[in-house]
């Protein structure tokens, strides 16, 4: 049985127009997250708990983006509406696990923050590579387990109705309303679930940049305040965009019966593109000692010119 993604209810027109800015968030973070990864891993200076953190969260962008957006092309580009449905169900698999795992990876980097700002004497001692590799295990299990039914619950549901999704992609609620019996038992799951995982990171990251607030305003030095408010700041904004598009979302599908369908999906793509696009600029390049590192590879390769 094949499904026909339709794309952006409405804005069918300008598919092909809404496909470049997609396409170049796309590219940059293909780009940035791959070049994360390759410097942490040929710096040894580099081998501490944030980068160990912001690997993990590049390797999650990496394939929350790649499971979406070259698919998401083909159909704006080349009018490619056909997807299998084990293929629809294994993209969904992707992009719920790993949404919740980015969520997990957001909230282990606030907690590494907090450590390094809050108790920096003992920073190395309590995130030792045992604990950080740990961490990162519990987060991808908890994506993978909570979000394995998704597929499975689908996979038993006769489909008699249309086969159009109106969405860009496999999400769950819009493959769930073809099914022709009462689903409202899976769609209450879905739900609960995300909205469980996704309030439970938020309130602790809240929680976790509230203490780092609280001891950055009580530095003596008033340069480092605002350098620590600088970075703090830019890391707390990449968070409320993936928290405020995927809440959005969630809550649209539960309460927001009258909001349009176009602006609903559009917004649904953003916190699948915008966060791996906006990772590597906030966490890459304004870090100093992976912009460093970047710089003196490039010097070196051009010197070999």
């Amino acid at each position: 049985m094949t499904f026909l993604l339709l794309g952006i209810p409405g804005l069918e027109h300008l598919h092909a127009w809404i496909g470049i800015p997609f396409c170049s968030m796309y590219v940059v973070a293909l780009v940035g997250n791959v070049t994360i990864l390759a410097v942490v891993r040929a710096e040894r200076s580099l081998h501490q708990p944030m980068f160990l953190f912001l690997c993990m969260l590049s390797i999650t962008d990496l394939v929350l983006s790649t499971s979406t957006l070259p698919r998401m092309l083909c159909l704006f580009w080349l009018g490619a509406h056909d997807i299998a449905f084990d293929a629809c169900l294994t993209q969904m698999f992707f992009i719920h696990s790993f949404t919740a795992m980015e969520s997990g990876f957001f909230l282990a980097m606030a907690i590494d923050r907090y450590v390094a700002i809050c108790d920096p004497l003992h920073h190395n001692t309590i995130l030792t590579p045992s604990r950080i590799i740990i961490m990162g295990i519990i987060v991808v299990i908890r994506g993978v387990t909570f979000f394995t039914p998704h597929p499975i619950l689908l996979k038993q549901l006769p489909y008699c109705r249309t086969r159009i999704i109106a969405h860009t992609y496999c999400e769950f609620m819009a493959v769930v309303k073809l099914a022709c019996m009462d689903t409202g038992a899976t769609k209450s799951y879905s739900l609960s679930m995300a909205s469980i995982i996704g309030s439970c990171d938020a309130i602790l990251i809240t929680v976790s940049y509230a203490f780092i607030l609280r001891s950055v305003f009580r530095l003596p030095s008033r340069e480092a305040s605002f350098k620590a408010l600088g970075t703090c700041g830019s890391h707390v904004c990449v968070i409320l965009v993936f928290y405020s598009t995927a809440g959005f979302s969630i809550f649209t599908h539960r309460f927001g019966k009258n909001v349009p369908a176009h602006i609903h999906i559009f917004i649904a793509n953003m916190y699948l593109l915008v966060p791996p696009f906006l990772n590597p600029i906030v966490y890459g390049v304004r870090t100093k000692k992976i912009r460093e590192n970047v710089f003196r590879a490039l010097r070196v390769k051009v010197s070999c010119f």
